[in-house]
């Protein structure tokens, strides 16, 4: 059955369509041409040719142009559009032309990486000319690194290897450096927050050294539909640059189906899980011989979907090679054969976290299962972006959970199909962050009395710092690295925390092997002892977590279940910034706060069933994150006339709204912040409603939801009035189960009172 045949009979299946909210017909589009521009080297047409390409789509035509009048360039068109030539074409025509020219790719992951330079090889092989193209990064062997510094007219890379592997020993790529033409960065819209703001420093410290050796390249920037490339653009770089957003390329007929799952429970509002609809939705598809994609928003989700459709395709020998599960953790080459069995069409599904949203070339797929929202509006386009690459016909299922904010997309799809995307975020001049990549720059190249570092602010001051710190010595109008240590090995770039922890398999006790890796954030969480850790459907029971050597030791076992951690958050003031009154007696100040979270106990649950079957204990150290953060001071005579328990409930009632509105309104992810509650808060002594940045040193959100206090409560306060629910509901303040009867009331009653 192919996808137009099972479009058709899921409409005609009146139990399926009774939970369907909308179903959108995306109609085809054609492509939009030009013809070659005249900056591109004619040795270049015959190839294309030879690949049915006659002509350019526009956008590709007009980047090539604004390349062409020496213009720093970005380019956002959706998921398959073809952006790769955006960039190919302008670079190969300037090595073509002066075969000294470099250029250097920057992905975001190794396995971007990998995949971009094999189109890059093809092309560079049919022209039969000497361009040398090298991936760098740290699968490179030590005997060919010398060989890319020295020869390599185009260096792929990722921004991890730009930090630690090529910047700090620029003396070893003079070449490289000295006729850089061209820096091309691709999915630029994965550069928010954290990694974002560590990149846009790393780029201060490359331009730096580009200024040393005498050349100044230009950008070519890529993302996929955010609110805000042009600034995005700007702020990684440091300087203007020209949109280019008329996107040329043609699109398939596409079914966006938005699935509700049934009420099971009316008074307690609970619905239907999302997981058991996700694995019967692709398990349909799986049986028709849809080659489709499966999106979960956790790793656990992940593992426990994998398995549900495993079991579905084993053979007689227990092989289900057909079905693969595939994120973040798992090991480089097992990922690479995944991709490869996708495009070959060996796999018939993947599930994955958003790791798979990227432009990794994984083929035409005709089938995206969305198992919740993943986030972000930009962030679920590109996942509907993985099915029908083609120009087929292609479906897309979005399964709402009873996340709110998933009940607010599946019940106002319009909200999804016609709202901009996204901003994305990121703060480059972060203290902590800055002040980290000072200290790299300084190692690689010594500051000068007057000297700036790209835009950033106060350099004086830093390097003052600095020096008087013993980091930096200052002399003769210079400032010198002066201490021991290497810098950037210090730093990562996508986390604020130290390295990952990794994975060992102890099963056979003459062969450890290490099956997967782990950030120092979510270890407590999945690889605490007697975890079970799930890997590509397989359960592992965590026999040892190391905490100081970062290393958990896992045995395979066979458990009717699988184990879910319960995380305890503690909140303490550090700083007040500023504090201002409103709605007469109410209080917003803005400020920094350390985040104290401990990992106590967690759950078996059983496959299947879900139900729980037991608790276990927890015995780790707490871990601590520096944030920034704002917060809602009620007014004192307003909460002294409602009773504790009902105060609770409504305040719980708005913090389950403002986690709805705040990601829409801060144009975030959901996961970029976090709303608590408090109904005496040490930091206040009063009723306190506080929302953070989650990210170490925080990323500016904290400060722009200052500046738009009342608008929030505003917007969250409409959201629980245009609901039709009378005691709440996930849409709202959350189900009535968990902020009560009154819940919703008293909401609406507080929020009132400080929207006055």
């Amino acid at each position: 059955m192919n996808v137009s045949q099972l479009a058709d009979q899921l409409r005609r299946d009146h139990m399926f369509m009774k939970d369907v909210t909308r179903w959108e017909v995306i109609p085809a589009r054609p492509a939009r041409t030009l013809p070659f521009p005249a900056s591109m080297d004619a040795r270049l047409a015959p190839v294309l040719e030879k690949r049915g390409i006659h002509a350019l789509y526009t956008h590709q035509a007009h980047s090539m142009e604004a390349t062409a009048r020496g213009e720093d360039v970005t380019v956002v068109t959706p998921t398959a559009s073809g952006k790769t030539m955006c960039y190919n074409l302008p670079v190969l025509s300037a090595i073509l032309k002066d075969p000294d020219s470099r250029a250097l790719y920057l992905f975001p992951t190794k396995a971007l990486s990998a995949d971009q330079v094999s189109e890059l090889y093809d092309m560079i092989e049919e022209m039969g000319v000497d361009i040398k193209t090298y991936t760098y990064d740290g699968d490179t062997p030590a005997a060919a690194r010398k060989a890319v510094r020295q020869a390599g007219h185009i260096v792929v890379t990722n921004p991890d290897m730009l930090h630690s592997g090529i910047l700090p020993h620029h003396t070893k790529w003079v070449k490289l450096f000295e006729n850089l033409k061209y820096i091309v960065i691709d999915e630029i819209h994965t550069y928010r927050g954290v990694f974002g703001s560590n990149l846009a420093n790393v780029l201060r410290r490359l331009l730096r050294l580009c200024e040393f050796y005498g050349s100044h390249p230009q950008f070519i920037l890529c993302s996929a539909t955010i609110a805000n490339p042009k600034e995005l653009a700007e702020t990684l770089i440091g300087r203007p640059v020209t949109l280019v957003d008329d996107n040329g390329a043609p699109m398939g007929e596409r079914h966006f189906v938005f699935y509700n799952p049934p009420v099971i429970n009316r008074q307690l509002g609970i619905r239907k899980g999302a997981i058991p609809v996700t694995r019967s939705i692709s398990g349909m598809l799986l049986k028709n011989g849809i080659q489709a994609i499966t999106f979960a928003r956790s790793r656990l989700t992940v593992e426990v979907l994998t398995r549900y459709l495993k079991d579905m395709v084993r053979d007689p020998l227990g092989n289900a090679g057909r079905v693969r599960g595939y994120r973040g953790g798992y090991l480089p080459g097992e990922r690479r054969e995944i991709e490869r069995g996708l495009r070959a069409g060996q796999v018939d599904a993947v599930v994955s976290t958003n790791a798979l949203e990227l432009g990794i070339d994984i083929g035409a797929l005709d089938a995206c299962v969305m198992c919740g929202y993943p986030g972000t509006i930009a962030s679920a386009w590109q996942q509907a972006g993985r099915a029908g690459r083609r120009q087929g016909t292609s479906i897309v299922f979005f399964i709402a959970s009873s996340a709110a904010i998933d009940q607010y997309i599946v019940n106002h799809p319009d909200y999804f199909l016609h709202q901009s995307p996204e901003n994305a975020l990121l703060n480059p001049d972060n203290l902590y962050i800055l002040l980290s990549h000072f200290k790299c720059a300084a190692f690689e190249l010594p500051f000068e009395d007057g000297d700036g570092f790209g835009n950033a602010p106060a350099p004086e001051e830093l390097l003052g710092y600095l020096s008087d710190e013993g980091i930096l010595h200052h002399v003769e109008g210079r400032y010198h690295w002066s201490a021991e240590d290497f810098p950037a090995s210090e730093i990562s770039l996508r986390s604020a925390a130290a390295e990952n922890f990794i994975i060992i398999d102890i099963t056979d006790p003459a062969h450890h092997r290490v099956i997967g890796e782990m950030d120092r954030f979510t270890a407590p969480m999945l690889l605490h002892e007697n975890a079970i850790y799930m890997h590509e459907g397989r359960q592992f029971q965590v026999e040892k977590l190391d905490f100081d050597a970062c290393k958990a030791f896992i045995r395979s076992v066979d458990v009717g279940y699988y184990t879910d951690a319960d995380l305890n958050i503690n909140l303490s003031l550090l700083d007040i910034e500023k504090e201002e009154p409103f709605a007469k007696t109410a209080k917003a100040a803005l400020g920094e706060i350390k985040v104290t979270a401990l990992v106590t106990m967690f759950k078996k649950i059983r496959f299947d069933t879900h139900e729980t079957l037991g608790f276990g204990h927890v015995r780790l150290p707490e871990t601590d994150m520096h944030t920034t953060a704002m917060w809602w001071t009620l007014p004192p005579e307003v909460a002294a006339k409602i009773p504790s328990d009902r105060l609770k409930n409504g305040m719980l009632g708005i913090a389950n709204l403002l986690r709805i509105v705040c990601p829409l309104y801060l144009m975030c992810a959901p996961q970029d912040i976090a709303v608590v509650y408090q109904v005496k808060s040490p930091i206040t002594d009063q009723p306190t409603i506080i929302l953070y940045d989650n990210c170490p040193g925080g990323i500016g959100l904290s400060q722009k939801a200052f500046g738009m206090r009342e608008l929030l409560l505003e917007k969250a306060m409409q959201v629980a009035e245009d609901c039709p629910c009378e005691y709440g509901c996930p849409s709202c303040v959350g189900p009535v189960g968990e902020v009560g009867e009154d819940g919703k009331r008293t909401a609406i009653r507080l929020l009132r009172e400080l929207t006055k």
